[in-house]
């Protein structure tokens, strides 16, 4: 099948919300779902490989801020992974942000073994870490208590997603189901 790489329109919304969705599912952004896709302000951009016929196959969004470039999200659909759609996608990303004259490109990811292995054969290394932790009613009921310290009266949690520094990750472990460690992972691209 053949693909073109190409700037996101809006007419690709619903598209690139399925390849978003799809991708994400068997990782832990599963439960990430959007139902719009966020803006990328200028100089950021989004990028898509869509199929002959139109659809979606895979994306990436960068955005831009001074010296540093962020992937907002790199996807690609289930159905189309193992092709060299992530790495085209990367690589006119790439060349972007180095005509934007941005020296740095970085993504925060979770530790799901195929997304490390994918930054890492393209050449990003990890350097900072820390939790993302779901405190999940649903999980164990007790879960969302222990995740806040004062209670409101007739206002129950039912979940929370909070930020600690990875020194206390053992604890975290310990308390909660659903804990993972975020990876920044950086590329010189001058």
């Amino acid at each position: 099948m053949h693909y073109v790489i190409r700037e996101y329109r809006p007419a690709d919304e619903t598209s690139w919300l399925r390849c978003r969705v799809l991708s994400f599912l068997n990782t832990s952004y599963f439960d990430d779902v959007l139902k719009t896709k966020p803006e990328t302000p200028a100089p950021g951009f989004g990028l898509v490989a869509a199929a002959e016929h139109g659809t979606v196959t895979g994306i990436i969004d960068i955005a831009v801020e001074d010296e540093l470039a962020t992937i907002d999200t790199v996807a690609v659909h289930p159905d189309h992974q193992h092709q060299g759609l992530g790495r085209a996608l990367l690589a006119e990303a790439r060349a972007r942000v180095s005509a934007l004259g941005v020296p740095m490109l970085d993504a925060w990811t979770r530790d799901d073994p195929d997304t490390l292995r994918w930054y890492r054969a393209m050449g990003f290394t990890e350097s900072q870490h820390y939790l993302h932790v779901y405190a999940s009613y649903y999980t164990d009921a007790s879960e969302p208590d222990r995740a806040i310290s004062e209670r409101r009266a007739g206002l129950r949690p039912m979940a929370a997603f909070l930020h600690a520094s990875l020194e206390g990750e053992q604890l975290m472990r310990e308390q909660f189901a659903r804990v993972h460690v975020c990876r920044r992972f950086t590329m010189d691209v001058l």
